[in-house]
């Protein structure tokens, strides 16, 4: 019993440190995904207890570095769940562009790129990715950094219409580039979602595949959030394991499946 309450104890550490340096809060986190992920990594790198780690952590960059990686679990693609893109291109776009010719868009969580370099495509094929504004943001520092260099495998493609693959990209020995155009039509940024305030008045919210891996209060909080940023009539756009049943709660209704609109 004492072991078990000093691992308790070590990882509730881990957690306060954690916060006070970096305003991370882990247990905003499902616990026992979190503890699992980050005990893995840990014992990867030799270290016996969650305190040692976070110590280590602070004196080497590319430890903290991976810290972020494995927490927010930085796995993407292009065009995932390839029919809500559809759904988004023929659908959702064309009917926010109606009531404003001058989109704001904001790709939350957004990874290493793939989510909102996917967005911009689709806005370029429309003829309106000059006249909107794509905000991109990230807790990690290092997922920021690869989504600006905007570098990806092949195997990250895959799921990408072969048209857009020859206008939007340049082939680079073993990887595909993203064209400038693109590249300099995103602002990507550095945020907390659960922490810091959030800008306002945005036609279309991406953030998929993130909520999962939250407590249903931070959860709460963060659909919340989310609403209050959508101008009236914009669109919150979701991961396929992340229904909201009950999106009148956050002043939403259903659009299509795993769109909800702003009352």
């Amino acid at each position: 019993m004492e072991n078990l309450l000093e691992r308790d104890e070590d990882y509730t550490v881990f957690i306060r440190k954690i916060k006070e340096k970096s305003g991370i809060d882990l247990a905003q986190y499902k616990e026992a995904q979190m503890k699992r992920r980050l005990t893995t990594l840990r014992l990867k790198h030799g270290y016996n207890t969650f305190v040692a780690f976070y110590d280590a952590m602070m004196k080497d960059k590319v430890l903290f570095y991976e810290f972020l990686d494995r927490m927010t679990i930085n796995v993407s693609e292009f065009w995932r769940n390839p029919n809500r893109w559809d759904v988004l291109r023929t659908n959702i776009l064309p009917t926010l562009y109606k009531t404003n010719p001058r989109l704001k868009l904001w790709s939350a969580a957004c990874s290493t790129g793939e989510e909102p370099y996917s967005l911009a495509m689709i806005l370029a094929e429309a003829g309106l990715l000059r006249s909107s504004q794509i905000h991109a943001t990230d807790i990690d520092d290092g997922a920021l950094q690869r989504a600006k260099d905007a570098l990806y495998q092949e195997r990250s493609l895959k799921e990408v219409p072969p048209n857009y693959v020859e206008r939007y990209f340049t082939k680079q020995a073993d990887y595909y580039h993203v064209k400038p155009e693109l590249i300099q039509s995103i602002q990507f940024k550095k945020q907390n979602l659960l922490e810091d305030t959030f800008d306002s008045q945005y036609d279309l919210i991406i953030c998929r595949n993130v909520m999962i891996y939250f407590t249903e209060e931070a959860k709460s909080k963060l659909y919340h959030k989310f609403a209050k940023a959508l101008r009236p009539g914009g669109v919150l756009f979701v991961g396929s394991t992340e229904q909201i049943f009950t999106p009148a709660q956050y002043s939403l209704e259903s659009s299509e499946t795993f769109f909800y609109r702003k009352k």
